[in-house]
């Protein structure tokens, strides 16, 4: 069911605590399509096409509130060890109200919990990833990436996005 107010920017909603994070469900995957085609300019996404949207729902987090689906996240798996942030988007109407970082601190908590030791994400904008922890990493750093995706890109050599890694294995204190 495609959900008419994604990717139109309906007056915006300051109060965020309607808004609910959970796995998105199959018949959403026109809508997380949707709202990643439209914001592939604003929010710096790389294309994805249908298909593959399809393929990867049970993937995808979303934040959802009254109006629909207004942002998405995937956790997409490149090793046994290390995953990686894909797709993540807010709506116009939702950013700087605290969606993305909501919704990353979810996908970082849902890779715990499948047991990755690493996350990563490749984006034009390191800034929502370094303020939760992320290290700034020369792509060779993140080898899984390159030979899973980076290799068939248009970009490959030429790329503008920053690699960010964040280490999930839990703190060890020393005495």
């Amino acid at each position: 069911m495609i959900n008419p107010s994604v990717g139109v920017d309906p007056e915006p909603q300051s109060d965020v605590s309607t808004l609910v994070v959970r796995p998105a469900a199959p018949d959403e995957a026109a809508d997380l399509f949707r709202l990643i085609t439209d914001n592939l300019e604003t929010g710096h996404l790389l294309p994805r096409p249908l298909g593959e949207v399809v393929l990867h729902v049970p993937r995808f987090l979303v934040a959802a509130g009254p109006t629909g689906v207004v942002a998405c996240a995937e956790l997409a798996r490149l090793g046994p060890r290390l995953a990686e942030v894909r797709s993540l988007v807010v709506a116009g109407s939702h950013r700087s109200l605290g969606v993305g970082t909501l919704l990353l601190n979810k996908v970082v908590e849902m890779a715990r919990q499948h047991g990755y030791t690493k996350i990563s994400a490749f984006a034009y904008n390191p800034r929502p990833f370094v303020r939760l922890g992320f290290s700034i990493v020369p792509h060779p750093w993140v080898p899984e990436k390159i030979s899973t995706d980076c290799h068939r890109c248009e970009w490959f050599r030429r790329c503008a996005q920053y690699a960010v890694v964040l280490d999930l294995k839990p703190n060890v204190v020393r005495t």
